[in-house]
């Protein structure tokens, strides 16, 4: 691993590039064949290289988004109490990349966070049973933009990470409140708001202020109990195995989102 990191960090190898064939490669970082195998499998699963079937292993793009996803399944695997201290840093990541949106959004961005907000509230003041799964990818697709009206790949490919759903839905296992989809929902129309007007502090104000309720929340939800982490998972599961669903359907007490 060592040898091909100083390779790629080296210039040798660039984004792209194909890596030489397995024995002279070995040869050249003075590793076995088996050693350097077990390197490009680990180097794999980190994003930084791929293989393609009968032609090689080559070095990926090495953007930001490859190189972080691993952290998204860490992330996943952290015990329920901890998950406070993750939607702290969280709040921290996005209120920064609210504030560079405010400033690099385009009128073609905008248009698209205001597209999503429109569909959210055509399911929110529904006079029929709420669609708390659609409410739930139209909150992450909103999300999701704003991260990437940042401009910084690196930031959205964190805040990405932070945001997964197996989090999501630790955080609002338990929440039943009368109200809180469209309080939500009030909130990320201030925030596109903000957005809209190009106001760098008012987005980094109201994102902060928005995260900082459901920081409270799971800090409130920590002292109380750990909620159990079977339903977080369950809902994963779900998701994984039925096309169309998400964890939502597992967690059928949650009824807000962030």
């Amino acid at each position: 691993m060592e040898g091909i990191k100083r390779m790629i960090t080296g210039g040798v190898l660039s984004a792209g590039a194909r890596l030489p064939v397995e024995k002279d490669l070995a040869a050249e970082l003075g590793v076995s064949r088996g050693s350097l195998r077990e390197g490009v499998r680990a180097l794999c699963i980190m994003g930084v290289l791929e293989t393609r079937q009968g032609d090689g292993t080559y070095v990926t793009s090495l953007e930001p988004s490859l190189l972080l996803a691993p952290m998204s399944f860490l992330v996943d695997l952290n015990a329920s109490s901890n998950s406070p201290h993750l939607q702290s840093v969280r709040r921290v990541l996005e209120t920064e990349a609210a504030g560079r949106a405010a400033l690099l959004m385009t009128d073609a961005d905008l248009a698209a966070a205001e597209k999503i907000l429109l569909s959210a509230e055509a399911l929110i003041y529904s006079t029929t049973a709420i669609d708390h799964d659609a409410v739930m990818e139209a909150d992450i697709a909103f999300h999701r933009v704003v991260a990437r009206g940042s401009g910084n790949p690196a930031l959205e490919a964190l805040v990405e990470a932070l945001a997964s759903r197996t989090v999501r839905a630790r955080m609002w296992r338990a929440v039943n409140e009368e109200g809180a989809e469209r309080a939500t929902h009030q909130e990320h129309r201030a925030i596109l708001l903000a957005l809209a007007r190009h106001d760098p502090d008012s987005a980094r104000i109201r994102m902060g202020s928005h995260l900082l309720a459901v920081e409270d929340f799971m800090h409130d939800q920590a002292r109380l109990s750990d909620p159990p982490q079977a339903a977080a998972g369950q809902g994963v599961a779900a998701e994984a195995t039925e096309p169309g669903r998400t964890f939502a359907s597992a967690a059928d007490v949650m009824t807000g989102q962030e």
